[in-house]
């Protein structure tokens, strides 16, 4: 009944602009983790649901909800708010928290290896369990506390990362690094996350087409974290390593899937993601230009 109403949550918000007659266009690459160097065009909004199922050893399973709300405020910024609950078998419902992203692109061409600077605001409690990024010394073990105990932990955060990006032959590659410092006398954490796709077809079919070879695209990912000022390095943290494919509707929804793997004690054993996405072409723009006509 719990995870009934999380998945009616979710619905209830993303559904109903689904339904809206209001042209979309949206062309995921298959990550989840990874962060490429694509921004949201200009008055664009993309609204996504970040579903991610995994069980830990020795507890329960859990399946994590994530909305994200993602706007292009100029050419060179998109900003972003994510609103995170989860549901964990044998246990209960919570909200985990949410974060503000920004991310800004320094040069106004791309070149060979293009940067994004990333920065996000984290307001989050100890049972936010979307798995957005792993940094420092993560483990399994920390899914392990009951949503009473962790629900009143809240740790607020800031979170940058520095984003490469590169594009030849239709292949992408991207690198994350990233740095974590939580307001609190914890040290620095780090992580890092490398993604590598390319879609299935490269040539455009001449006629109209849902389910063509260049409406999907499949790609790999691994992440994990890097300790953190004290400790810098892979030893005693949490490692994964999967693949991923999207599929792009022409002028509708992007549905992506992926399962990730641990690859040490530390980690989870496997983590199964599953988004859907759906852009809204200049929406404060059209909202404007009713105001117009109206008056």
């Amino acid at each position: 009944m719990k995870l009934t109403r999380l998945a009616l949550w979710t619905t209830a918000l993303l559904g109903p602009m689904l339904l809206l007659g209001v042209v979309s266009y949206a062309q995921e690459k298959p990550y989840f983790v990874t962060y490429s160097s694509d921004l949201e065009e200009p008055g664009n909004l993309e609204v996504s649901s970040k579903t991610v199922q995994a069980s830990p050893q020795y507890g329960n399973p859990f399946v994590s909800e994530t909305l994200e709300f993602e706007y292009g405020a100029k050419a060179w910024w998109t900003t972003e708010v994510y609103l995170s609950g989860q549901h964990t078998f044998n246990d209960s419902t919570v909200f985990g928290g949410w974060r503000w992203e920004n991310r800004f692109q320094p040069l106004p061409t791309h070149h060979i290896i293009n940067p994004i600077l990333y920065v996000e605001y984290e307001d989050l409690n100890l049972a936010e369990k979307s798995i957005l990024e792993v940094t420092g010394h993560a483990s399994q073990a920390d899914f392990l506390l009951t949503n009473a105990q962790a629900r009143n932990d809240v740790e607020r955060s800031l979170e940058m990362k520095l984003i490469l990006s590169s594009d030849f032959k239709g292949f992408n590659v991207s690198e994350n690094f990233i740095s974590e410092k939580a307001f609190s006398s914890e040290p620095w954490e780090f992580g890092y996350a490398l993604g590598a796709s390319r879609p299935l077809g490269l040539k455009a079919s001449p006629k109209p087409c849902t389910f063509c070879r260049e409406n999907f695209a499949a790609g790999v990912e691994l992440y994990g974290g890097l300790g953190d000022a004290g400790s810098f390095g892979l030893q005693a943290t949490s490692q994964y390593l999967g693949p991923a494919i999207a599929f792009n509707v022409p002028n509708g929804p992007s549905f992506s899937f992926g399962a990730n793997f641990g690859l040490n004690a530390n980690s989870l054993g496997q983590i199964y993601r599953f988004n859907v996405s759906y852009e809204f072409q200049q929406v404060f723009h059209r909202h404007r230009d009713r105001s117009d006509v109206k008056q």
